[in-house]
């Protein structure tokens, strides 16, 4: 199958999928979103594929968030089917995949790019990563399971921190949280990555499966509903419109005139 925004590389038992578009920082749009799901998809089903290893193309970002100018238009109807729609065809399908996925992570995963890190199975960093939610800053909250899978893997308060400043934290200190397993150098990361799927490799594939969905079954899906709701509920406001308007013009937005 051939992808326009990533690259799928198998070499059995492994597979690596790196999102390529370096230019646009790895920013997550549609047609990503879909190519993404199809190779993961694909790669699921792959009996001699056992372990993902998922990154980005280039030095300066893993994801650097979401297509901002794909939904600033958006009412409230169609910002509720974008996280619905989003969450089900690709962060609640890798993170529910019987296949581990690991995220090599390198520069910014921001938004869009930090929730596909966390919907990923285990999460390795280059010492140059910079994670971030950075939604509130737009008017809008995280609507791809960040406000969840944050608090899950690093606890409520510093995700209420990381989610509310809108701040980004550096590999080492979102390391301390709890967000990464490890971090290494940028040239490293690769090498990083491929050892810890040589170590999930040595193990029963049928039982990483079955452990994958009990670790998954302690989360419930409410959380995730009220997201979706709420996150459509967002594209309501004044605060919405002059944030994204901002964002695209590339100034501070002024939320005080609303």
């Amino acid at each position: 199958m051939k992808y326009q925004n990533i690259i799928v590389e198998k070499k059995a038992p492994k597979a690596y999928i790196t999102i390529n578009r370096p230019k646009q920082l790895n920013a997550l749009n549609k047609a990503t979103i879909d190519e993404l799901h199809d190779a993961f998809d694909d790669l699921n089903k792959d009996k001699d594929i056992h372990v993902i290893i998922l990154t980005g193309a280039g030095e300066k970002a893993f994801v650097a968030g979401a297509d901002i100018k794909e939904f600033m238009n958006f009412n409230e109807e169609q910002g509720k089917n974008l996280a619905a729609q989003g969450q089900e065809q690709l962060f609640d399908f890798v993170e529910g995949l019987e296949t581990p996925v690991i995220a090599a992570v390198n520069g910014f995963a921001l938004g869009g790019g930090l929730e596909l890190a966390l919907a990923s199975h285990i999460r390795v960093a280059s010492d140059n990563a910079k994670v971030g939610l950075p939604e509130v800053s737009l008017g809008v909250i995280p609507g791809y399971g960040g406000t969840q899978r944050l608090a899950q893997i690093i606890g409520k308060g510093r995700a209420l921190e990381m989610i509310l400043t809108a701040e980004m934290k550096d590999a080492n200190t979102a390391k301390e949280y709890g967000l990464f397993s490890v971090v290494v150098p940028r040239d490293q990361l690769l090498n990083t990555a491929d050892e810890m799927a040589d170590k999930i490799l040595k193990n029963s594939p049928q039982a990483i499966a079955l452990a994958i969905k009990a670790v998954n079954a302690g989360y419930g899906r409410e959380g995730f509903e009220k997201e979706i709701e709420l996150f459509g509920k967002a594209f309501t406001t004044t605060d919405f419109k002059e944030g994204t308007s901002a964002f695209v013009e590339r100034r501070k937005p002024d939320f005080t005139k609303n």
